[in-house]
């Protein structure tokens, strides 16, 4: 049944499969452990970074099945995301697999986005089973958002490094696994920023509004998760979102944090921390499935951010609106 923004899903779409894949760097940041796979190098062994994050989601998605250990031929839909104009990365990738496709943009929200969706097929069974998909690439997100990689521009402090990283899971009417419990569907909310170097403080403001949003459809506090976990808002985003949320009578503990701030160690030098698609992407579908599969986590409020801007938009001096999904997700009931 919906309410307001939050939909419930009556019978608990199971999370039957999960992988994560990503780069040289990534694979050497804090969730080191949990990846599936670590790349070599940036290119992949293709000869363009573009068809490298073709290829990781292609392996994303292999991988995601074959962990479900449900048949290709049983899969109904892929919904896949990506950064990259017209969604080339995860509409080529989508050329291999003889699925329906939806492509989708949420920008850095996309993995969210993807499980709330593919969810609400599973849970009114008109699916079987789906597959949600999310890359990004820091070569390709750089070269088409800022700048050429062979300026090596300086970066500001407020900027953050897009993950060179793709996460793919598959949603099952039946199954064992961590269950989808509800998704709250995020507004566009535009407070006005215009720096792109900045997008923490550009997307905290629909963090809030979704968040705020979460509790009040749901009657639930933060106290009542294991972790509540944006992405990806950086340092200082996640840091205006708790000032934010203190402001409206809210205080978040210690159970909370976000997928960028934690991705890389500080010997990494990237300043306010990850970003892009693949940073929550990866992190969810590592770290957060492993600790909800040995129920370490019982309750996971996932919230990814995406900074809904386009080059375009950006050269004519335009604003950056952000948007913010939610899903619910509860560790396999005894």
């Amino acid at each position: 049944m919906a309410k307001s923004q939050t939909i419930f899903f009556k019978n608990k779409p199971v999370i039957t499969g999960s992988y994560a894949i990503v780069g040289p760097k990534e694979g050497t940041g804090n969730f080191a452990e949990y990846f599936d796979y670590v790349m070599q190098d940036d290119r992949f062994g293709e000869d363009t970074y573009e068809k490298a994050e073709r290829k990781m989601i292609e392996q994303a998605i292999i991988g995601a099945i074959q962990s479900s250990k449900v048949k290709p031929a049983d899969i109904n839909m892929i919904l896949a995301g990506d950064l990259l104009n017209q969604l080339i990365s995860s509409s080529y990738a989508a050329r291999d697999f003889k699925m329906s496709y939806l492509g989708l943009f949420g920008a850095c929200s996309t993995m969210a986005e993807s499980i709330a969706i593919g969810a609400t097929f599973v849970d009114a069974k008109q699916a079987n089973n789906v597959i949600c998909s999310t890359s990004s690439h820091f070569s390709t997100a750089e070269r088409q958002f800022r700048f050429p990689l062979e300026l090596g521009n300086q970066r500001p402090p407020t900027s953050q490094w897009t993950v060179t990283g793709a996460g793919a899971c598959v949603l099952s009417q039946t199954g064992n696994g961590p269950r989808v419990t509800s998704a709250t569907f995020g507004k566009v909310i535009d407070w006005g920023v215009k720096d792109v170097n900045n997008m923490g403080a550009a997307m905290a403001p629909a963090a809030m509004d979704t968040m705020l949003t979460h509790f009040r459809d749901t009657g639930a506090s933060p106290e009542d998760y294991d972790l509540i976990v944006t992405g990806d808002l950086g340092k200082l985003g996640s840091e205006i979102l708790i000032d934010l949320m203190e402001d409206n009578g809210i205080k978040l503990g210690l159970n909370y944090n976000d997928c960028g701030q934690m991705y890389f160690p500080r010997r990494h030098a990237v300043l306010c921390g990850g970003s892009g698609c693949g940073c929550s992407a990866t992190v969810f579908n590592s770290f957060i499935m492993s600790k909800l599969k040995k129920k370490e986590y019982k309750k996971v409020l996932f919230m990814p951010t995406g900074a809904l801007m386009s080059t375009t938009a950006s050269q004519q001096g335009d604003t950056i609106p952000g948007i913010c999904h939610a899903i619910v997700v509860e560790s396999e009931e005894d």
